[in-house]
């Protein structure tokens, strides 16, 4: 007997709002939302809007970094390196790398890659690892992605069997993690970051958290960790990162490590420190830690957002997962092979010694001490407004004001239905 639907009951169009997956429905994200689309359509009308609704760093003016679009250049047009001119237009390190790129980029950059990523890039993570944090890495757990979203949402796919499982995401946060749970029907679960503590994260609301998942029927799988801070801008101390790890271990929860603003430190006295290192510095107790970490070429001094590049080690997880994870990764056949190797020379910049080093430093200081700038800047712009509060940016591109709406705007939102 064949099973079917009544005719009545078939939508008149095959795709409509009506019959689209309710998780897409369900799902917000602001960072493009209302407010963004409000700002494109006053720049259509000509008016001047400059876009932050997200970290885009070029879009606001940061300048590219000369070694990299050099690279670039010869490894995209791969003649030039014949010309006998060559060595008068570009630095001598800039000609070997692309040299070495060429040699190691099977079809070169417009030919899909293997879906882990490029062989040589992914040694070229796993030395950076092992230099960072004083441990060996392999670049067999490294695998590159397009930017650092698309190895978040991959992990989130991975752990998320429904709406009984739950991902421990931080308020504030980047809305990235609160749709991709909504869009692959899991539960968020949030923990409430201390703005009167410099937004920290207290052990105490994570074991709030998870015993009112539990109390749910939800089961808590992952916790995302964003170091430095998005929106907050906080650093993690090395003390408060492996209270969490003992507290993960302890609950049996995997660790999200969002560590894409490691770059970006600007307050006296902060300093960046993996998740990988952490976990590894306290051995015996932290063996059975499972932990996923993401970086991407978005952020920091390299800002380049559009060539989607990124990467995320894995640190305990599996075979079984792994594998699982392969073929996911493999359905996208490849990441994109210039984000690739941009990634390459993100974590492998020109040396001491090297020609183009001191025009890298020079370009590589100058972003960030900018940045240190503007971060102070709007610090105390926001601080010395009526009725705005703000916390000092200690990483990260943001700038996280507590705003008190008057009780008048409040009460005129709510009749027009926007509060």
């Amino acid at each position: 007997m064949t099973v079917g639907v009544k005719t009545e009951e078939v939508a008149e169009a095959p795709l409509n709002r009506e019959t689209l997956n309710q998780n897409v429905l369900n799902a917000e994200y602001a960072v493009r939302g209302k407010l963004y689309q409000a700002a494109v359509e006053r720049a259509a009308t000509g008016k001047n809007v400059t876009y932050t609704n997200v970290g885009n760093p070029h879009a606001l003016g940061q300048k590219p970094i000369t070694f990299m679009r050099q690279v670039l250049a010869l490894v995209n047009y791969p003649t030039l390196i014949e010309q006998p001119e060559l060595a008068a237009h570009f630095p001598k390190d800039a000609i070997e790398r692309a040299k070495t790129y060429i040699a190691n980029t099977p079809g070169g950059t417009g030919a899909y890659q293997d879906s882990r990523g490029n062989a040589y890039v992914r040694q070229e993570v796993a030395d950076f690892l092992t230099e960072r944090d004083g441990y060996p890495a392999k670049f067999e757990d490294v695998y590159l992605t397009d930017g650092a979203s698309q190895g978040i949402s991959l992990c989130l796919f991975l752990a998320i069997r429904g709406r009984g499982d739950g991902i421990l995401t931080p308020v504030p946060q980047y809305p990235l993690y609160s749709a991709s749970i909504e869009l692959r029907n899991g539960t968020k679960c949030s923990y409430y970051l201390d703005e009167e503590c410099g937004w920290g994260l207290s052990i105490g609301e994570l074991e709030r958290s998870v015993k009112e998942a539990r109390s749910n029927g939800v089961l808590p799988r992952a916790i995302v960790i964003i170091n430095p801070g998005n929106p907050t801008g906080q650093c993690l101390t090395v003390d408060n990162m492996k209270e969490i790890v003992r507290f993960c271990v302890k609950e049996k929860i995997a660790i999200l490590a969002d560590e894409v603003y490691q770059t970006n430190i600007y307050s006296e006295g902060s300093k960046f420190v993996s998740f990988l290192k952490v976990v590894q510095d306290m051995g015996e107790e932290a063996k059975d830690c499972q932990l996923v970490s993401f970086h991407t070429v978005s952020k920091g001094v390299v800002g380049e957002c559009g060539r989607r590049g990124g990467f995320f080690h894995l640190h305990n997880i599996p075979e079984g997962v792994v594998e699982q994870m392969y073929k996911v990764m493999s359905t996208s056949l490849s990441a994109n092979v210039e984000g690739m190797l941009v990634v390459g020379m993100m974590v492998n910049p020109p040396k001491v010694g090297d020609e183009s080093y001191e025009l890298y430093h020079k370009e590589t200081n100058g972003t960030l001490e900018s940045l240190k700038r503007r971060a102070k800047m709007i610090y105390d712009a926001f601080s010395s407004m009526r009725g705005v509060s703000c916390n000092p940016v200690e990483g990260a591109l943001y700038c996280y004001p507590n705003v008190k709406i008057p009780a008048e705007a409040v009460e005129a939102a709510e009749k027009k239905g926007i509060a």
